[in-house]
């Protein structure tokens, strides 16, 4: 069984893919290159956002672990309810991607 967080890992590389693939044209465009404001840009974006968001309550829960000071469990709890949050929202809105993705490729020409 796979743990939660290589599953949010996975989903978030195979969406920086997807974010990628939608804004380039060529495969070895850089992304210094990519227009800014764009559909593509502003995906890459949500997608740092997110995983800055779980890697720093990821960090803070184990700062607490550890015992640092000044780390308190009341912190720990809602960074870590807000990076599940951001993820379950990124996750519905892959899912609304994928979904007029198919719908559209499924009409007639």
């Amino acid at each position: 069984m796979t743990s939660p967080v290589s599953n949010m890992a996975a989903l978030v590389g195979q969406m920086r893919q997807v974010a990628q693939a939608a804004g380039q044209t060529n495969p070895t465009q850089t992304e210094a290159s990519l227009p800014p404001g764009g559909f593509a840009t502003e995906l890459k974006r949500a997608l740092d956002k997110v995983s800055s968001m779980q890697n720093a309550a990821t960090s803070q829960a184990q700062a607490f672990t550890m015992g640092e000071p000044g780390v308190a469990l009341n912190d720990v709890m809602i960074d870590m309810q807000k990076a599940g949050i951001a993820f379950q929202t990124t996750v519905q809105v892959r899912n609304r991607l994928v979904a007029a993705y198919q719908e559209i490729a499924s009409m007639p020409v």
